[in-house]
């Protein structure tokens, strides 16, 4: 549907919607407990358009049908200070709902965009990029499992005029119109034209024209198209289901079977180029190590440092000596700057949420360094060596990863990502060590010895990874760790050289 088609609908007469609101209460409340009990996907509603095109009514009217203890409404206004500290998105990631549940936008990513466009705050190709984000958002958590549905509110020129007269002529209801959403009516004309710019620009998933002229006509529209969009996912889950048990019989035949060699997806290799044999005598690494911890430690205390947030990244392979590269960065800084994060395997809160969800929340504000100790690659590594996820996941996830970045990088943050590499008789020395030492035991895990088994697949991946996921914003840095000290100097002066650049 149109504007224009939306301007011209029928409205439905208050006995007809009586007869279908109660019919599709008891069906809505069906669906909702039924996608509740299944908790395989979220519902994410962004309720959008026209201010006075009974948005507000037909909330209202949605959470009454529903169970409103599992629906939960977000009005999403100017960003608090601290949303402000970090990149734009990341007051939507953290208000995301979890599988089962249903959370509704009102008020959304799209707000801001339009407005500063509308103002002549944005030119066209920054509310593109804007938009760009945007479409990438929605497109991502689709394909995590989201159920996104997208609503546009509309009202015509002269229905809105109205609409604000009504609701300012009566004392009950005239704070409702803001002296903002008069000022907006005025540039009546170039929002409508914005809008539908934005609307054409994020058409997946696709948007939804209510008709806002009436609360009824808008509440059974919006209604009737959360229903279907539950019934229809519902039923292709069950529809997986019955699939996905004849996979599982499948796979339990051939588990005997040795897993299939990866094969690569980039063309060049980026560890096959490094030189394992660097090193540093005591006395040299001494000496460096007092040099650029003093040197990141300045930074860090410099006035300018004050609006970064930068956000370093260790991988590697096991026993490379990622520990205990953080704990010499760590010695050059105050405590309250920063924040370690150790990745291990999703929890049941997570897993709830798309991917990139848990890795969001944890985006730094300024003045803060967060270290991942493993991190969102886990997707393209582990996962996928082990199966853990599909081709489509990580395969998609190498962009995502990207995108996640680059939304990072601009944001004021200093992406720093470090592969650890060791040699394989390397990795075999510091396994056996670590089992013969008791107070280096905990370091060594049945896993580990697991990992070391597929080695090679390991490697594929980490070549993959390297490949497609250094950018210009966010660029590896791979640190040759055979010797313990080089690595430890290298992954300072890395760090070190980066905030100094921003700087």
């Amino acid at each position: 549907m149109s504007f224009e088609d939306a301007e011209r609908g029928e409205i439905v007469t208050k006995d007809a919607y009586d007869a279908r609101a109660a019919e599709l209460r008891v069906n809505l409340l069906d669906a909702q407990y039924q996608a509740l009990k299944a908790a395989k996907f979220p519902v994410v509603i962004v309720v959008a358009g026209v201010d006075g095109a009974s948005k507000s009514e037909v909330l209202a009217k949605l959470t009454e049908w529903m169970d409103p203890r599992h629906v939960h409404a977000h009005a999403v206004g100017l960003p608090s200070d601290e949303e402000l500290e970090r990149p734009p998105m990341w007051r939507f990631w953290r208000r995301l709902p979890p599988k089962g549940k249903t959370g509704i936008f009102f008020g959304s990513w799209y707000t801001q965009p339009i407005i500063e466009r509308v103002e002549r705050k944005m030119d066209i190709e920054e509310f593109e990029t804007a938009l760009g984000v945007v479409q990438r958002f929605e497109r991502m958590i689709a394909a995590e499992g989201a159920l996104v549905l997208k609503f546009w509110f509309h009202l015509s020129k002269k229905d809105q005029r109205k609409r604000l007269d009504t609701l300012a002529a009566s004392k009950k209801t005239a704070w409702r119109v803001s002296k903002e959403e008069w000022r907006r009516f005025q540039n009546y004309d170039r929002f409508r034209k914005i809008s539908n710019e934005a609307l054409a620009l994020t058409t997946e998933p696709p948007w939804q024209i209510v008709d806002g002229r009436d609360w009824r006509t808008a509440a059974l529209t919006v209604g009737d198209a959360v229903n279907d969009a539950l019934r229809i996912r519902l039923e292709s889950i069950a529809e997986n289901e019955k699939a996905a048990k004849a996979e599982k019989a499948d796979r339990a035949e051939k588990a005997d079977k040795k897993p299939k060699k990866l094969r690569a997806v980039a063309k060049t290799q980026p560890l096959s180029e490094i030189d394992l044999t660097k090193k540093l005598d005591d006395e040299e690494y001494d000496e460096q190590l007092l040099v650029e911890q003093r040197r990141l430690a300045l930074l860090t205390r410099n006035k300018r440092y004050q609006k970064l947030s930068p956000l370093i990244v260790f991988e590697g392979m096991d026993a490379a000596g990622k520990g205990g590269a953080v704990r010499r960065l760590t010695a050059a800084m105050d405590a309250r700057q920063y924040i370690i994060v150790p990745v291990a395997a999703p929890t049941d809160e997570e897993r709830a949420q798309p991917y990139l969800w848990r890795f969001w929340r944890h985006a730094p504000p300024e003045r803060q360094i967060a270290i991942f100790d493993r991190s969102w690659y886990g997707r393209v590594l582990v996962e996928r060596v082990e199966g853990f996820c599909g081709d489509a996941e990580w395969r998609r996830a190498f962009d995502e990863i990207n995108d996640f970045e680059a939304q990072l990088a601009s944001a004021a943050n200093i992406v720093v990502k470090l592969w650890l590499q060791v040699s394989p008789d390397e990795q075999l020395r510091r396994f056996k060590e670590r089992e013969d030492t008791p107070f280096k035991r905990f370091k060594i895990t049945a896993e580990d010895w697991r990992n070391r088994e597929r080695l090679a697949d390991y490697q594929v991946a980490a070549n993959d990874m390297l490949a497609k996921t250094s950018t210009v914003l966010a660029p590896w840095t791979v640190v040759e760790a055979d010797d313990k000290r080089w690595a430890r100097i290298k992954v300072l002066r890395t760090v070190a050289d980066a905030i100094e650049r921003r700087l």
